[in-house]
């Protein structure tokens, strides 16, 4: 297991495929989480293994790749899996606090959801 500062933002892959939120495309583009290389291999995973992040507000299982940021930081793209772990609060704003979540970071074989099963199990 790995403790990070967990991010979000958009991508440009994610605003390519925006217009069809329930798409294969989009959940594509919107599935994962990136890790630096040395976290990547804190957890022995390889490419396009699959994650369990846990949050104080959820958990969420995602594909892992690795990224070009700094080791004990994560980023995953805006969306239906970064909203399962983020906190909801807007404080007023509209706008949940996509920066700063402190997650856990776990190798899993659970199954990564699609867009359609995860709005489902809300």
């Amino acid at each position: 297991m790995l403790v990070v500062e967990l991010i979000s933002g958009r991508t440009l892959d994610q605003g390519a495929t925006v217009e069809e939120k329930l798409s294969e495309e989009y959940s594509k583009a919107v599935n994962y989480i990136e890790l630096s290389e040395e976290d990547f291999k804190s957890l022995g995973l390889k490419e396009g293994d699959r994650v369990k992040i846990s949050t104080e507000f959820g958990s969420v299982v995602v594909f892992a790749k690795k990224g070009e940021i700094p080791k004990g930081l994560a980023f995953i793209p805006m969306g239906p899996y970064a909203n399962a772990v983020i906190d909801p609060a807007t404080d007023g704003t509209g706008m949940p606090q996509f920066k700063g979540v402190m997650a856990k970071i776990e190798k899993t074989e659970e199954k990564v959801k699609t867009v359609r099963e995860l709005l489902e199990a809300i």
